[in-house]
């Protein structure tokens, strides 16, 4: 989910909320609040527990509230994650460590500390593109022998890492995909659905083709992700959150630019994600 902003870059929770029921009643079934989409490497303390409280109030109990309260400072992702759990969220998502370059042992030792802090379940989410480490399917076979690490949101952009992640770990242990134009290729490698980008734009249409593939029709599963394939790619066409951030605005959301060091979408980029948008019928 997308953390709007007004026009001085304050969070705007009142937007923040309507978006979250939006967003529910588009098809997603769980909300991230606070991850890469959420600008949270630009956000305070406080205005994620904020985040997530007026979240949890808006939608707790129709979907489930994740938050993202990882980070590169293993004390810090702690403490954050204990007052999300205070706040009343239903899990947490914590990112690799970013800039830190870990080991591998090194990063288990990171979300087994933090995931010893919380009675809640936790998400792991690897994006070696945006933090600089991988973590391998092997580490991530130890922190599942942990009891509340039940899942992982996986954007290494390797199938064959998807399929290493499936043999290693148990059947109840769910793997997302974290890139919107892999999600049908890894469900049909045993991951079990999306956290995504593109459901702000096209959430319906996401939910019917993870849906399509569940039930065994394969061949519209394929038909709808080869529809939606220009949409996913045209919200990356800049550093996301920018060009959903941008589509957002266009679609009458007021969620406003994205803080520095993200510079807003071009003139040239807005243009081609208007006419992307009208040419799906989405304006």
């Amino acid at each position: 989910m997308i953390t709007p902003f007004t026009r001085d870059l304050t969070v705007d929770y009142g937007v923040a909320g309507k978006l979250a029921r939006h967003l529910v009643h588009s098809g997603s079934e769980g909300l991230v609040v606070c991850g890469t989409t959420g600008e949270s490497p630009t956000l305070s303390r406080d205005e994620k527990l904020e985040l997530f409280r007026v979240v949890v109030e808006e939608v707790g109990g129709e979907a489930t509230v994740i938050a993202g309260t990882g980070g590169n400072n293993t004390a810090a992702s702690i403490e954050l994650t204990q007052a999300a759990e205070k706040v009343g969220v239903d899990g947490v998502m914590l990112v690799c460590p970013y800039y830190n370059k870990p080991s591998q042992e090194g990063l288990f030792q990171h979300f087994k500390a933090i995931a010893k802090s919380t009675h809640l379940p936790v998400m792991l989410y690897n994006i070696p593109s945006r933090t600089g480490v991988n973590l391998l399917p092997a580490t991530v076979a130890r922190l599942a022998e942990i009891s509340n690490i039940v899942a992982i949101k996986e954007a290494a952009g390797s199938l064959d890492q998807v399929s290493e992640l499936r043999l290693a770990l148990p059947d109840e242990f769910s793997i997302y995909s974290g890139d919107d134009s892999m999600t049908l290729p890894m469900m049909a490698l045993g991951a079990k659905g999306v956290v995504s980008v593109v459901a702000h734009v096209v959430g319906p249409q996401m939910k019917q083709m993870v849906d399509a593939f569940t039930s065994g029709n394969t061949t519209l599963a394929t038909q709808l992700h080869l529809q939606l394939f220009p949409v996913i790619k045209g919200m990356f066409i800049n550093t996301n959150p920018v060009p959903v951030k941008a589509a957002m605005n266009l679609l009458g959301w007021q969620a406003g630019a994205p803080r520095l060091p993200l510079a807003e979408a071009t003139a040239e980029e807005k243009e081609f994600i208007k006419g992307l948008l009208a040419e799906k019928n989405l304006l």
